[in-house]
């Protein structure tokens, strides 16, 4: 089995990544590796191709490659809410939870995740246009191989970028190089409310693949479940997966960013969930319909 992920070096997927490290799949049965796939949009659309056979990314964009939800299905959540972070250059004076300080300002961030911003801004009155807000693309950050909230890190330290909208390790990285502070942690309560369900980190597979492997599917929500409960009870073995997978200056970072994340650590995917998530998918213009609870998510 392949599990595309759009962000390896990353605190984001980190469960599904885990998950194959620790043996997680392995004890269910299901030989699983990771594989990079960026953007996310992209990896979806090698699910919907057959290239891989589940992807570990952010929930909203499923979309991308099927539109209306038909054709795949959410199985289950990495983690809760909305998980990335607004981080500006250090010099700019700004206090924490300043939404307006992206007035007049290039914010880099991820395709499709840019679409969690735009909403956020207009959550919270701002207008790009008026207030000549600039979200594009991380400059470098083309390549499949790429690891973008460390690209985004480092275009902020080399002045190219403002801002970034991008997960923990990039931010981890701007922060305690002193090239960034953060002003928005959404997963944490700053910004508006409403934000925290636009998306989560989630397993998605195919309605083919629940058709030809319905017990593969309750099995691989089984491996993260334990994958979860493993990381809480040593969060230690984070620092071990992220030896085997990242360079080691990320690795030595990875168990401070899992342990923080782990009261976020549930495979639920609530209707309260996927109502929030939907709206914020009709407000972007990716969704015109009103799916239901078994629209979007998989009956195992």
């Amino acid at each position: 089995m392949k599990i595309a992920v759009p962000d390896l070096i990353s605190n984001s997927y980190f469960p599904a990544v885990a998950a194959v490290e620790l043996g997680k799949f392995a004890e269910q049965g299901i030989d699983a590796s990771i594989e990079l796939v960026f953007p996310v949009n992209k990896a979806y659309g090698a699910l919907r191709d057959g290239d891989v056979d589940c992807v570990a990314g952010s929930a909203h964009s499923t979309l991308a490659a099927f539109p209306r939800w038909q054709g795949a299905k959410l199985l289950c959540a990495q983690a809760q809410g909305m998980y990335w972070f607004l981080v500006m250059r250090s010099d700019i004076d700004c206090p924490r939870g300043d939404i307006n300080v992206v007035k007049g300002r290039k914010i880099g961030a991820a395709p499709w995740v840019d679409l969690g911003l735009k909403q956020l801004l207009v959550a919270a009155g701002i207008d790009a246009a008026r207030d000549n807000v600039t979200i594009a693309p991380v400059p470098n950050t083309g390549s499949s191989s790429v690891n973008f909230g460390l690209m985004a890190a480092k275009a902020l330290e080399e002045r190219l970028i403002d801002g970034f909208w991008a997960n923990g390790m990039g931010t981890e990285v701007a922060v305690r190089s002193g090239a960034g502070k953060v002003v928005l942690d959404i997963r944490r309560g700053d910004g508006p409310k409403e934000c925290f369900n636009y998306t989560m980190a989630s397993l998605a597979v195919t309605d083919r693949f629940l058709a030809e492997h319905p017990n593969h599917a309750a099995k691989m929500v089984k491996a993260m479940e334990a994958t979860h409960a493993a990381l809480k009870a040593d969060v230690s073995l984070a620092e071990k997966v992220g030896r085997k997978v990242f360079p080691p200056g990320e690795a030595a970072l990875i168990a401070k960013l899992i342990e923080r994340d782990l009261p976020y650590y549930s495979t639920e995917i609530s209707p309260v969930f996927v109502d929030g998530m939907n709206e914020f998918a009709r407000k972007v213009g990716i969704l015109d319909t009103h799916p239901q609870y078994s629209d979007v998510v998989a009956r195992l």
